[in-house]
């Protein structure tokens, strides 16, 4: 934490994490994987992988449910 607080703040704010500009969201995730981008937010494709992640999680969650429900 760079521990700056503003006037008006209580909370410090943090220094970003490292960013790198990608041209498309494949080479986003080709570069730096698909949860360096969700979580990480490591290029301007954060949102859209933290989409698809959630995405694949309810997509995992809703089967084991389904599954669970016909024993």
């Amino acid at each position: 934490m760079s521990g700056e607080v503003r006037e008006g703040e209580r909370i410090p704010r943090r220094d970003p994490p490292p960013y790198k500009e990608a041209d498309s969201f494949s080479q986003a995730i080709s570069r730096d994987g698909l949860f360096a981008t969700a979580i990480n937010d490591s290029n301007q494709y954060g949102p859209i992988g933290m989409m698809i992640l959630l995405f694949v999680v309810a997509t995992i969650t809703g089967a084991a449910i389904k599954l669970l429900e016909s024993l």
